[in-house]
């Protein structure tokens, strides 16, 4: 049968002509893509936007014949606090100030001597000997909406006045390309994001470095925009075969699609047809897999360990952050906001919703903070997990030192001078606080940890070399890691 006839067989409906991974509209019987091959899959992998599984595979089989990192058994859980958390009202108490610069929280002991922090954070001061607090974070060229500095490491990371900025690879997705997941059953860099500003993407370096969503990959409760439970829940149904599509039907589908590319054949000189055939099989074989969907489903948790955890969003985004590193992930960053505007943690002033100001803004947020990250980090070493995960909570910049902004008594605004961050686990050295701010914590005193020096962190941590580059679209190297060094005190 002539190709042409071939394609006018099975492509029935086309919704759209561009990449069949980007919307995906997978339950859409849009038949196969002849041409392009592109959607072999889509009937299939109904919902998994943002990750093209066989260019994964590729990606990764690339990487390792170009000698970089490989996987190492170690990931990252990023605690991504979107809007921007008050140092001074978490991590940099100031309780000798007046009042218009402590803010209205008084502090707590912590299990290092003479180290003080936060009074809502009493779970975190109890165990801080495995913690590392920086209070020297340097977020000068940071700022949010979208919230790309930190998590890009790039200072020119700012696309209100930067159309380039977007381009820039998040470390994750830099991660996922130099250093793969540690299963190939499962996604490198995978994210809960509740607004599409709140994360930096692949970029230069492709989609199949993006993100896996898993905001619908699992059932969760659903939030209203100021944190309400609304008693409903998402579907969870990410994994589920579309109506009438089994196994067999889908593996058919691959096979009919090899007897296309055979027709090609002999216009391919180099084998990557059939390299391409590989990974698009393998990209059948996970998705049929039970490893990911597992992951993902909470079911298979035992009720002591979903209990101590919780029901909150949160909470359970933790959880199955634990879940994803455990079965293979390399990289999970969980989106912690409420709304997808600025951020939950865009605390300026009671008078300014859905932020809310300090006192009733910040407030609620540090207990239940305090809960996820200690029942986080607690349970990663009871599962002797600890030494290879490395969590990080942080947020693009610090508050204003003094309270009251924009007609507010009780609020903070942007602070871009100076930041708090905290680490744990991944084999590093902790039970310390890293460099200090000036007595009224608006400008550093000493030891500046800049977005390089996070980013070669990263490097370090992961085996990945510090000199590391990737192409822009011009075909230029650029570096990652520009003038930053590893955290020395970590090490």
């Amino acid at each position: 049968m002539p190709e042409q006839s071939i394609a006018q067989k099975f492509c029935v409906q086309t919704q759209h002509a561009g990449h069949s991974f980007g919307d995906f509209f997978g339950r859409t019987r849009e038949g196969l893509y002849v041409d392009t091959r592109r959607s072999m899959l889509k009937a299939g992998m109904a919902g998994m936007a943002g990750l093209s599984l066989p260019g994964l595979l590729q990606a990764k089989a690339e990487a390792a014949a170009a000698g970089t990192s490989g996987p190492t058994g170690k990931s990252v859980i990023l605690l991504w606090m979107a809007g921007g958390p008050s140092h001074i009202d978490t991590w940099d108490s100031k309780p000798d100030r007046p009042w218009v610069n402590r803010g209205p929280f008084g502090v707590t002991k912590t299990k290092l001597p003479g180290v003080v922090i936060c009074e809502h954070l009493p779970k975190q001061a109890a165990m801080l000997d495995k913690f590392t607090i920086i209070r020297s974070v340097d977020a000068r060229h940071s700022n949010h909406e979208p919230n790309m500095v930190f998590q890009t490491a790039n200072l020119a990371a700012e696309p209100r006045v930067n159309p380039e900025a977007v381009r820039y690879p998040s470390l994750a997705s830099v991660i996922a390309k130099s250093h793969g997941a540690n299963h190939p059953a499962m996604p490198p860099f995978a994210a809960f994001m509740k607004s599409r500003s709140h994360l930096a993407f692949a970029g230069y370096l492709g989609k199949q470095y993006d993100p896996f969503l898993c905001d619908k990959a699992t059932t969760l409760p659903v939030y209203t925009d100021v944190g309400v439970d609304t008693g409903r829940t998402t579907g969870g149904d990410l994994f589920q075969m579309p109506k009438g599509l089994s196994e067999n039907r889908l593996n058919d589908r691959v096979s009919l699609l090899k007897q296309f590319d055979h027709m090609k054949a002999g216009l391919d000189q180099d084998g990557s047809m059939d390299a391409l055939n590989t990974y698009q099989q393998q990209a059948v074989d996970l998705l049929l897999g039970e490893r990911a969907r597992q992951a993902f489903d909470l079911k298979q948790e035992d009720a002591e360990t979903r209990e101590r955890y919780g029901k909150h969003l949160w909470c359970q985004q933790a959880l199955i952050a634990r879940r994803l590193v455990e079965a293979g992930t390399t990289f999970v960053t969980l989106d912690l906001s409420y709304h997808g505007a600025s951020g939950t943690w865009d605390n300026h002033g009671d008078n300014i919703p859905p932020y809310g100001g300090i006192s009733k803004g910040l407030g609620p947020l540090l207990p239940l903070f305090d809960h996820l990250i200690t029942t986080l980090v607690s349970d990663l070493e009871a599962r002797g997990l600890l030494d290879k995960v490395m969590v990080i909570a942080m947020g693009e910049f610090g508050r204003t030192p003094s309270m009251g902004t924009q007609d507010s008594t009780d609020g903070r605004n942007h602070w871009p001078e100076v930041m708090s961050m905290c680490l744990a686990g991944g084999g590093l050295r902790h039970g310390q606080v890293i460099g200090a701010t000036e007595k009224d914590g608006g400008t550093i005193k000493e030891r500046p940890v800049t977005p390089a020096d996070l980013a070669a962190t990263l490097f370090r941590y992961f085996g990945v070399p510090q000199d590391y580059q990737y192409l822009d679209h011009q075909g230029r190297p650029r570096f990652v890691v520009d003038g930053g060094s590893p955290i020395a005190e970590l090490f």
